[in-house]
């Protein structure tokens, strides 16, 4: 461990020429993704990137995300009770400035990777090491951190960080990760829908005829700028909808995405009448597909069964393109779980930076997150 030294780089062209080949094996940790959200992170966000060094090789690379919540128009509208008006005055009050390990902007173990084996001590070790540069780099410009999150983990690296350093931190697990594991045996669709019982192909018949009529058809780059407004308004009406936000994507980010990834990023547009009424996006990450961000016009989504057609489509294009498995990421657990998915629990780790506050974290985060109840679907024969 002497020999392990790290270093915080707050801009992408100052990485080391190996950042890539050591970011290889997760899409999100190398300079394309890191690019993306450099051009356009939410404006509350400010982007961190850590590389981990042996003597004076690169073995490690890690991504860290400062939000200022004070800059948030909403952290969301859809519940209005007595509950949400506590849960935003103590995060404009208590919580403003958050520091997350990893990344706050999907679901998944997406924070770090090393290209040699690491101990979980060490990873402990170095994670909190990071975390305190971070918090000092902040506090000699007059910001206070408030509150330092590392996200998300497996259950088994969860269990072994807790084993180190993680020991004394309040440990979270929220909405489970939706993953559907994809049958090998399917080779098309039409293997899929054959696999599901007799109410789930009936769900399937049904959403589609109430989607005829919707066009979909994948977007260039050319046609996501055309309609880059129209996107973004999509994707705010469901964003600000959710039951909690921690930050707004930037109006040029999906333009910003598919220019840096390209083919790596598919955006599908749905269409009805040549107006776009909806459209969803996801990420080819080696074996893996990654859902991404989504909108719709509630209406049409209501009426159309919008949001499972989606569902359906994404599912089709990681069976016809041989994935191993899609990643479909937190909320809508039931709907996700109707198509195939099922939930994964993932782990985060969580303390106030006032002792005082700290003290009661775990009595406090289970006030602050909203809980969600839901029943598992098992729509296979």
């Amino acid at each position: 461990m002497n020999t392990t030294t790290f270093k915080v780089y707050s801009a992408i062209d100052e990485l080391p020429a190996s950042w890539d080949q050591v970011a290889e094996s997760n899409v999100f940790l190398q300079t394309s993704y890191l690019k993306v959200l450099e051009e356009s992170a939410p404006t509350n966000m400010q982007c961190f990137y850590i590389g981990i060094f042996e003597e004076n090789n690169l073995i490690g690379v890690a991504l860290a995300q400062y939000l200022n919540v004070q800059k948030l128009e909403s952290f969301g509208e859809r519940d209005k009770c007595i509950k949400t008006t506590v849960r935003n005055f103590v995060f404009k009050n208590f919580a403003s400035h958050v520091l997350f390990l990893g990344n706050n902007m999907i679901t998944g173990q997406n924070g770090y990777v090393f290209n040699k084996e690491m101990d979980f001590k060490h990873i402990s070790e170095l994670l909190i090491q990071c975390s305190e540069a971070i918090i000092q780099y902040f506090k000699n410009k007059g910001i206070k951190i408030h509150i330092v999150s590392f996200k998300d983990f497996y259950q088994h690296c969860s269990d072994e960080l807790k084993k180190y350093d993680f020991a004394e931190m309040y440990d979270f697990n929220i909405q489970p990760n939706m993953i559907f594991e994809l049958n090998p045996e399917w080779k098309t669709e039409s293997d899929y829908v054959a696999a599901f019982s007799k109410k789930y192909r009936d769900q399937y018949k049904r959403s589609h005829k109430k989607c005829e009529g919707v066009t979909v058809k994948e977007l260039n780059y050319q046609e996501i700028i055309v309609n880059e407004e129209r996107i973004y308004d999509l994707y705010h009406h469901v964003a600000k909808n959710a039951p909690f936000n921690t930050f707004f994507l930037a109006k040029n980010h999906f333009s910003t995405f598919k220019k840096q990834l390209g083919e790596q990023l598919r955006v599908a547009g749905y269409f009805i009448d040549e107006k776009l009424v909806g459209f969803h996006t996801i990420l080819l990450n080696g074996e893996t597909l990654e859902t991404y961000f989504l909108g719709y016009d509630e209406h049409i989504q209501k009426e159309r069964m919008l949001y499972l057609n989606m569902l359906y489509n994404m599912t089709k294009f990681g069976i016809e393109n041989g994935f191993k498995k899609i990643i479909f990421g937190r909320t809508a657990l039931e709907i996700k779980s109707s198509i195939g998915a099922k939930p994964v629990l993932m782990s985060g780790f969580i303390y106030h930076t006032n002792k005082f506050i700290n003290h009661f974290m775990d009595k406090i985060f289970i006030r602050l997150e909203p809980s969600v109840e839901w029943q598992q679907r098992h729509p296979f024969k």
